[in-house]
């Protein structure tokens, strides 16, 4: 039976792909620096910054040197992004709002930093229904590696298989995988929603194979 519910929150909870996206480029765009729009849904999405900043730096030959920088940046542009532009989605208020009404454990765990959590989450007028709240500062491997959902578990004090993680990108659905929890994949915000999060439970329920 599925106790807890745990969420990725870029392009699940909150449409902030282009968002992460717009402030990396800003800053990389300094130094004559870009990653473009495929390689960044191909190879970047999902990742934290420093790591992707680690792999311009072995790809492109980015210098170490500018790495806090530049992550401090971005950092910066991504929060005017966010207080300009993050909303509450009444879609995801009533999926966890019932959800929660119904006993289930809810969190959330983002290869973004803390405070982009934080705000996000309140923004989006989420944060009273999480049980948890996750960030990169919280794990020693970011996602690919299952760290963040493995702690996620270990907080809400659910095993895998009482777990659902609901995810959109590669590198998430690996790290979900690999945490031995079920895993529910979305490729947009819209997706997230009561009716179909109860249809995939219900599904795992009944002992249905779901890829």
């Amino acid at each position: 039976m599925i106790k807890a519910i745990v969420f990725d929150m870029d392009g699940v909870l909150i449409e902030a792909k282009d968002w992460h996206y717009e402030a990396l480029n800003r800053a990389l765009r300094l130094f004559g620096y870009e990653i473009s729009r495929h390689d960044h849904l191909t190879t970047f999405d999902g990742l934290p910054t420093k790591r992707k900043l680690e792999m311009l730096t072995l790809e492109r030959g980015l210098p170490r040197g500018l790495h806090r920088f530049l992550n401090e940046l971005k950092q910066h542009y991504t929060m005017d992004l966010v207080y300009q532009l993050c909303q509450p989605r009444f879609s995801h208020e009533h999926a966890l709002s019932r959800l929660k009404a119904e006993r289930y454990l809810l969190a959330v765990a983002s290869n973004s930093v803390r405070r982009s959590v934080e705000v996000m989450m309140e923004r989006a007028a989420l944060t009273e229904y999480l049980d948890v709240m996750l960030s990169n500062e919280d794990v020693a491997r970011a996602k690919p590696d299952p760290e963040i959902y493995l702690t996620a578990m270990q907080r809400l004090g659910t095993t895998p298989e009482e777990t659902l993680v609901v995810e959109d990108n590669e590198n998430g659905i690996r790290a979900a995988r690999a945490s031995g929890a079920h895993v529910m994949t979305v490729s947009d915000v819209s997706e997230v929603n009561l009716a179909s999060i109860k249809a995939y439970i219900a599904g795992i329920e009944r002992g249905e194979a779901i890829i």
